[in-house]
């Protein structure tokens, strides 16, 4: 007996629209966590690296204000170099979300660093960015715009047709 094939939206979900508000920003307090907890790390590291060649620990607490710029610093890094190489942080991955030019294309590394710059402007200005992603067809917030980006569902349509393969098919009654 031969299978039909599945339809186009049991293969394709998703995939290719725009995202919405609750997936981005879960995304990004993801994000937010993992920014923290790699810069935690890396002072640890440091931290102990310091009490093994000085004798001494070096600890951020008494140096408050290196340590913003350096976590600051961390968290554009963080945010920019994923998103110049494949358009995805951790979060993002994480719901299946991509950064992209306007037109669809991948997002240069330029538009990574500028949509990096701006994104706290979108959170500080009364959450405008957001309310943008809100009511905007496009679901561009304020540093898409400027950037000329947007963020897309990008999950794999092969994990659809594994989910349509893997359904059971009910039974037929006899004859």
């Amino acid at each position: 007996m031969l299978v039909p094939p599945p339809s186009p939206e049991l293969t394709e979900g998703r995939q290719g629209h725009y995202a919405g508000v609750a997936s981005r920003l879960v995304a990004f307090a993801i994000d937010i966590g993992a920014v923290w907890l790699l810069y935690t790390l890396g002072a640890a590291a440091v931290s102990l690296a310091s009490q093994l060649i000085v004798g001494h620990p070096l600890t951020l607490g008494h140096h408050q204000a290196v340590a913003a710029i350096v976590l600051v610093g961390w968290g554009f890094v963080y945010f920019s170099y994923q998103w110049a190489l494949s358009g995805k942080t951790i979060g993002m991955a994480l719901f299946g979300l991509q950064v992209v030019r306007a037109d669809g294309q991948p997002a240069s590394p330029r538009q990574a660093v500028l949509r990096t710059v701006l994104l706290p402007f979108s959170f500080v200005l009364g959450g405008i960015g957001v309310v943008m992603v809100l009511v905007q067809r496009q679901r561009r917030a304020l540093h898409d715009l400027a950037a000329g980006t947007a963020v897309v569902y990008a999950w794999d349509a092969r994990a659809a047709r594994l989910r349509w393969l893997a359904r059971k098919e009910p039974a037929t009654p006899p004859q």
